[in-house]
């Protein structure tokens, strides 16, 4: 159960950021080609908060 809510937190969060990340690139008017590479960043670096994050619960329960 702890995972599957793990996972289904994880899955919402990342969608949020992913579209906090759109309105970044909309308003600051970030070259398409440059795109991809700052949504790549994002994502690895929130990948690995959310990884660590769950090592933190499961070594807490």
């Amino acid at each position: 159960m702890l995972l599957f809510s793990v996972i289904l937190f994880s899955v919402f969060y990342l969608f949020q950021i992913n579209r906090m990340t759109f309105a970044l690139c909309e308003r600051r008017e970030i070259p398409e080609e440059k795109q991809p590479k700052i949504y790549r960043t994002v994502n690895i670096l929130i990948t690995i908060l959310l990884f660590s994050f769950y090592l933190e619960v499961i070594t807490a329960g």
